[in-house]
């Protein structure tokens, strides 16, 4: 693809990535026969390809509009065209790009802001988002069935185990994990530690950063970012070997903080050193495989998996959790196009609704058909924004392991 930027950002990191990407793309629309938003839309523009277009006439100088600004939005970002593409197309990073130009140049009204900024301060405010869970679960037999569906009750966590190891991983804090489903780090900790190994806790930014980033707060997602690094760093000096992340949205942001950080003289070798330790939970725990499975109590039952985007799209993980699933004695009921995204897609449930209810009903349709006892996913948005949408149990597939090893 051919390109001429405008001077506003030619010469700029940013201009610089954006053309380098947009060089890369052969225009062939493998990405559109895979893209969620294209297959519910049907409008080219809607697909990645006329996206790209959207975003290269905008950095040539092209003025945006409202309407270049609402393709841009609905994208879920799940990455589903970077694992079809056959030129190696980064769209995901482009499409960072061509939010941040569109937003400066079209702005957003009163309403888009105040939604916009409600659900960052609300999310990444522990303390009040732990009270608003704690309220809606006292107020959910009250509730009508549709918002019921979205507060689930909360399963018991357990104890965390107590004894420390010599070898240590850190945990990243999650912003809103630890108030939906605690369950998901207790257990993780409790594997952890049937492998020898402590997960430490640490309190830091709160958050890894990717829901400021994505709702293009990038101050806000670069302070995050410091503060993790700050609050990491002294641990990772005293021998701890990894950043866990135990839901796989917030394990791509740290696998990119090496990028994301690249311009920041201070703490960019920082950035570039967590990134590259920087894991998900299923690769701690397949590294750690070949002991953990002597002491995993199997117990044959059909259930389905569904791996976020996050993980088999950003991370380029796939297949690793399904075969630890098969490992513990689970069958895995065969899934449908089980490349495509569920909608959930971090707030993009809250600020696209309807297209997201749409993925949603499409992804349960396949993911129930093999009549499976529970749905297993790797990632907290999908598994509450599909909970809401089934009575079967869906789980963190860690939640399954940490069962068949008690």
């Amino acid at each position: 693809m051919q390109t001429n930027l405008a001077d506003f950002i030619k010469d700029t990191p940013q201009g610089k990535e954006a053309d380098a990407i947009l060089r890369s793309c052969v225009h062939c629309g493998f990405c559109t026969a895979t893209c969620p938003t294209y297959q519910v839309l049907g409008d080219e523009l809607d697909g990645p390809r006329g996206r790209i277009y959207l975003i290269k006439q905008v950095l040539e100088g092209v003025e945006p509009t409202k309407k270049t600004q609402q393709h841009l939005d609905r994208c879920l970002t799940c990455r589903n065209c970077e694992s079809t593409c056959p030129s190696g197309v980064q769209y995901g990073r482009l499409v960072d790009i061509g939010r941040s130009v569109v937003e400066e140049k079209v702005g957003r009204t009163f309403t888009e802001k105040l939604a916009r900024t409600s659900l960052r301060k609300s999310l990444l405010n522990k303390p009040l988002f732990h009270n608003a869970m704690k309220l809606g679960r006292a107020l959910r037999p009250l509730m009508p069935a549709a918002l019921k569906a979205k507060v689930q009750p909360m399963r018991d966590a357990g104890a965390w185990p107590q004894t420390q190891h010599a070898r240590t991983v850190l945990l990243l804090d999650s912003c809103v994990q630890n108030s939906m489903a605690p369950s998901i780090d207790f257990a993780a900790a409790r594997v952890l530690d049937h492998a020898g190994i402590t997960l430490k806790a640490i309190s830091a930014g709160g958050c890894c950063g990717a829901l400021s980033h994505h709702l293009n707060a990038h101050d806000e997602a670069v302070q995050r970012v410091k503060a993790n690094i700050d609050a990491w760093w002294p641990h990772i000096e005293a021998g701890a070997e990894a950043v866990v992340g135990t839901a796989s949205g917030c394990s791509v942001m740290l696998k990119d903080y090496g990028h994301f950080m690249q311009q920041d003289a201070v703490y960019a070798a920082k950035a570039a050193r967590i990134a590259s330790i920087s894991k998900d939970i299923s690769e701690v725990i397949a590294a750690e495989w070949p002991s953990l499975k002597a002491k995993v109590k199997p117990r044959h039952e059909t259930i389905s998996y569904h791996p976020p985007c996050t993980l088999q799209h950003g991370m380029k993980l796939k297949g690793g959790v399904e075969q630890l699933l098969r490992d513990m004695g689970f069958t895995l009921a065969a899934v449908a196009d089980s490349h495509l995204c569920c909608g959930s897609a971090g707030t993009y449930s809250v600020l696209q609704p309807t297209i997201s209810e749409e993925l949603k009903t499409r992804k349960l349709k396949t993911l129930t058909a093999g009549e499976p006892s529970q749905i297993a996913t790797s990632n907290i948005g999908c598994m509450t924004h599909l909970q809401s949408g089934t009575t079967l149990p869906v789980k963190h597939w860690i939640e399954l392991l940490d069962e068949r090893l008690s």
